[in-house]
């Protein structure tokens, strides 16, 4: 019975509750940003500290921070845990589980290293596991149209390109204190799962393009 549950459970709704949730937490209780937020100096020193890989996905800057990401989670999250378990029935719940836990420890482990010997450097926010997310969604219909800024509209292959060469071009150039790298290699760790999983998928893609 347990295991049904488990396998049944619709992870996507937990972790857009729970982000919601501890998000909202923590903006009425500001001193816990420090006890949640990643922070690459204390992890290389205490590896007991490694579960701010997880608690900093969860936790968001500001309102706007956690709308922005909230509402990409919910156009493709939900939507790739569909098409997660319509082709691998209850099985698919747990893969988008590990896709996203996945992308969120993967797309800070360059951080950590980079940063390692800055003890001033923070950061927070779900963005790299949303970019896996939405990045092995569109493996799936990369001629779908995007609405970039919710007005531009853009194919989703066309956005997925110019996206990554910006992460590449900002994460050695831009200096506005957003991470980069996790929004870099979160993307990555979306393609390469789903390639994992699914390796006919590279064909599905690229048949979209040739008929």
């Amino acid at each position: 019975m347990l295991q049904y549950y488990i396998l049944n459970m619709p992870v996507a709704s937990v972790i857009f509750a729970l982000t919601i949730g501890l998000s909202i937490y923590v903006f009425s209780n500001p001193e816990w940003f420090g006890r949640l937020m990643l922070h690459p100096y204390s992890i290389h020193r205490d590896k007991s500290r490694w579960y701010l890989i997880l608690t900093s996905g969860l936790i968001h800057k500001d309102w706007m921070h956690l709308l922005f990401n909230m509402i990409t989670f919910y156009y493709f999250g939900f939507g790739l845990e569909g098409i997660f378990v319509e082709i691998s029935g209850p099985m698919g719940h747990l893969w988008f589980a590990l896709l996203y836990v996945a992308a969120l420890v993967l797309s800070d482990i360059p951080t950590i290293i980079q940063q390692k010997d800055n003890y001033g450097y923070h950061s927070l926010g779900a963005s790299g596991a949303i970019s896996a997310v939405l990045f092995s969604y569109i493996l799936f219909y990369p001629k779908m149209m995007l609405g970039i800024f919710m007005i531009i509209p853009m194919p989703a292959y066309l956005f997925a390109f110019l996206y990554l060469g910006y992460c590449i071009w900002a994460s050695k150039n831009a200096r506005d204190g957003i991470n980069h790298d996790a929004h870099l290699f979160g993307a990555l760790t979306g393609i390469v799962f789903t390639l994992i999983l699914y390796p006919w998928i590279f064909k599905h893609f690229i048949g979209q393009f040739t008929g």
